[in-house]
């Protein structure tokens, strides 16, 4: 359990770091790991996506209403997803569709997130 706090708690501070460099931007690293948290559980092994993780995914698409918004949760995605090797690319994929939420960029490690409008 400690190790997997450890783990949560790396992926907050990279991506802290990451939104640090995207000033213009008010949402940040640490908004789309809260967000996103109540999803580990699917994003690791599939199944049934839990309520509270779909109110996340649509609180997430809701705050990401501008371009350096959306870049940056892409972002913070990748990097979370670059620490965190339990979590399944495909789970992700899925994700936002199963929660009723059409994002503009598919969440994956091999998105330019520079170019997500």
């Amino acid at each position: 359990m400690a190790m997997k706090m450890m783990k949560v708690f790396c992926v907050m501070v990279v991506c802290m770091v990451v939104s640090s460099s995207y000033a213009e931007a008010a949402l940040t690293c640490s908004d789309v790991s809260n967000k996103i948290s109540p999803c580990l559980s699917f994003l690791k092994q599939g199944g049934e996506v839990p309520a509270d993780c779909c109110t996340g995914v649509k609180g997430l698409n809701d705050a990401a209403k501008t371009t350096p918004d959306r870049q940056t949760a892409c972002n913070c995605l990748k990097t979370s997803f670059k620490s965190n090797k339990d979590l399944k690319s495909d789970n992700a994929v899925v994700l936002p569709s199963k929660c009723g939420v059409n994002i503009p960029y598919k969440i994956s490690l091999e998105t330019d997130c520079n170019k997500v409008k």
